[in-house]
Parts: C-alpha cells; sequence; structure tokens
C-alpha cells in the first residue's frame, strides 16, 4: 500500500491567519458599530420629531390649542395636566399615549450640550419608545418680543425660522423659552449633542453643516425649536440629520 501523506497548518499558520482577523477585525468593528448607532440615531429623532408634529396638529384639531399657545407653566404634577391647563404638559397629555412625564432629572443624567441650550424650566417627557423630550415647562406671556423677555413661540405669519431671523437677529435665541431638546435613547449614554465635523452645533439650523458618523459627532441628543404647531431642529446639526439619510 502507498504511503498516504497528510496535509494540513502548522500551528504558526495558524496564528498568522488569526492575526490578521484580529487586525482587520480591530479596523472594520468601530466603523461598523459607530454606523449602527448613527443610523439609529438618525431613525429616532426623525420618529419624535414627527410624533410631536402630530402631537401639535392633534392639539389644533381636538384642542384649538397648540404649542404657541401654551401660555401656562405645567403643573406640580405634569401628568394630570391636560388643555384647558393651557401648558405644554396639558397638550401633549391630551394628544400622546403610553408616555410619562418625570418628577426630576433622572438620577445620573447630566447630558453635554455644545449649542448653548439652556431648557427654561426644564421638563422631563419621555415617550412610549423610550425617546425623552426635554420641554420648555414656564409659562410665556405677551407678544411683544422687546418688552417681553419671555415672548410667545408664534412665528410672523407666513415666515419661517430663517426668514423670521434677519441680519443682527436670530428668532430662536430671542426666544429661549421656545427651546428644548430630543434625547433619542433616553438616559441611556452617551448623552452629548450631536455637533458638526468641525465640533461646532450653533443655534442656525438654516446653515447647512457636515455630521460625520462617528462617536465624536454623531450623539444622541436634538436641541429642538416649538413654534405654532411645529417642532423644527434648532441646531445646524440637528437639522442636517434630520433632512439627511446617512
Amino acid at each position: 500500500m502507498k504511503n498516504m501523506k497528510k496535509t494540513g497548518f502548522t500551528l504558526a499558520e495558524v496564528l498568522i491567519t488569526l492575526g490578521i482577523i484580529g487586525v482587520v477585525a480591530a479596523m472594520t468593528i468601530p466603523t461598523l458599530i459607530a454606523n449602527t448607532n448613527s443610523q439609529k440615531f438618525r431613525s429616532q429623532f426623525k420618529k419624535t420629531v414627527s410624533t410631536m408634529n402630530q402631537a401639535g396638529l392633534m392639539g389644533e384639531a381636538q384642542y384649538d390649542m397648540n404649542y404657541s399657545a401654551a401660555d401656562a407653566a405645567c403643573g406640580t404634577n405634569a401628568g394630570t395636566d391636560d388643555p384647558d391647563d393651557k401648558s405644554f404638559c396639558g397638550l401633549l397629555n391630551g394628544t400622546l399615549t403610553g408616555h410619562q412625564f418625570l418628577s426630576a432629572v433622572p438620577a445620573g443624567y447630566s447630558p453635554t450640550i455644545k449649542s448653548g441650550v439652556a431648557v427654561k424650566t426644564p421638563i422631563y417627557l419621555t415617550l412610549a419608545d423610550g425617546s425623552m423630550v426635554v420641554l420648555p415647562g414656564a409659562a410665556k406671556s405677551g407678544t411683544d418680543d422687546d418688552d417681553n423677555a419671555i415672548a410667545s413661540c408664534t412665528l410672523p405669519t407666513g415666515e419661517s425660522l430663517q426668514s423670521s431671523s434677519t441680519e443682527g437677529s436670530n428668532w430662536i435665541t430671542d426666544h429661549p423659552n421656545c427651546i428644548g431638546y430630543i434625547d433619542v435613547n433616553g438616559k441611556t449614554n452617551p448623552n452629548k449633542e450631536v455637533v458638526c465635523a468641525d465640533g461646532t452645533a450653533a443655534l442656525t439650523p438654516w446653515v447647512s453643516c457636515e455630521v460625520p458618523n462617528d462617536a465624536a459627532h454623531m450623539g444622541d441628543i436634538y436641541p429642538v425649536v416649538f413654534h405654532d404647531a411645529t417642532v423644527e431642529p434648532a441646531s445646524n446639526a440637528a437639522k442636517t440629520v434630520l433632512s439627511t439619510s446617512k
């Protein structure tokens, strides 16, 4: 009988192959994770904005009230407010289901905000899908921007955020009580605001920018402005994410 020679991989060959696989994995897995998180954050932000816009439109249809008509502070127990109370909380209690108002800042929640958003008397609202909306809960009064530090969240008829922000003025920053933010995965990390490629996040949503899909730029927090029956991105980075698919 002829001798049969057995062939196979040597230990050195196996170790070299595993080493190559490890190097390739180390180079590609972080990118895959970043792209996955980026897509998840984008999708959830768009979904949450849509939910809040539907609530504003339903408020107009059912209660003749929208975000700009909210002229009262949310109650001590925001979950018991109703639309007649004329607060953001009352409007949302009448138009949302499966939501919950938190009585305090979630334990351990310390978001990183680069655009300078400081929500006035923040109210923390969690939606049924786990996202969180931080609402401006203070009362608003008056419509004369020059005479009232707390102004109505109503855009002039026929105007947009861009057209209302003339040279030397910015409608969003002139109406601080109309600004909040969305944290698309609640208190779960990274709890930081999305920023442009240059690291900025200006409250000028009409200015476009690039938002890379890496952990340094793609965050889970998106500033928004409430006006009339609408919720819109309040920063250029948030606007870019809402208006792009990747």
